[in-house]
């Protein structure tokens, strides 16, 4: 109460506003995979110069005289120390002969994406499928050194057990619906919805008795791309 008889109010903490950083370190997942730096645009535009000059088997030194600038600049630019003028880079894009655009080309790198409609995945036949095994491609497309298949596997009342699957790279296969004796290796695992296996699928692998059909099972295929 105050001196005049007035219930006294409590004021209320107010929390002071999260910063961007504070925000993005509440949410994070829990993968132990490296985080993904962030470049600049200096220095997407040095490892462009330097990528362009290696191929065309030019020196700093040869560049940076058809370019007009000194050999210092050139360097700064390569390693991202400086924002060069627009004026400097397109003298170093008329000595490279190719359009200004090229050298920005590394900073807008396009990151893949694939999106396919419920119901839409491509209907596909593997080699070693057995009547009543469907494989419906969830996602394709997609660059880099590692592809990735993922899959959504019904098998119906028509489909034979078929434990032969063999194929480079690892698979893992979640269970929605149904129970199957899946085979790896020497070894069966009772599947049940919301279980999940993760193998090599370097060795014989496949359902070996389909206990609970029809059954359907998101399988999930990494392995390498062959760069041959």
């Amino acid at each position: 109460m105050t001196g005049d008889g007035v219930p006294e109010r409590k004021m209320k903490s107010v929390a002071e506003p999260k910063s961007v950083d504070q925000e993005s370190a509440d949410y994070v997942t829990g993968s132990s995979a490296p985080a993904a730096e962030a470049v600049t645009l200096e220095e997407a535009l040095g490892v462009q110069v330097r990528s362009i000059r290696r191929e065309l088997d030019l020196t700093v030194s040869d560049l940076a005289g058809a370019a007009g600038i000194s050999v210092g600049m050139l360097s700064k630019i390569e390693n991202g120390q400086i924002s060069p003028s627009l004026a400097t880079l397109q003298s170093i894009s008329k000595a490279l002969n190719v359009p200004l655009t090229t050298l920005f080309s590394a900073f807008e790198e396009r990151r893949d994406c694939s999106f396919v409609k419920a119901q839409q995945g491509v209907i596909i036949e593997r080699r070693g499928t057995k009547v009543g095994h469907q494989y419906e491609l969830l996602g394709h497309g997609l660059g880099g050194d590692i592809v990735v298949e993922p899959y959504l596997i019904t098998l119906t009342e028509e489909a034979a057990p078929y434990t032969g699957f063999r194929h480079a790279g690892v698979e893992f296969i979640y269970m929605l619906s149904g129970e199957v004796l899946y085979r790896h290796a020497d070894r069966t695992y009772h599947l049940r919805p919301g279980d999940a296996l993760m193998f090599d699928s370097g060795a014989a692998h496949g359902p070996e008795d389909l206990i609970k059909a029809p059954m359907t099972y998101l399988s999930i295929i990494v392995y390498g791309r062959d760069r041959h």
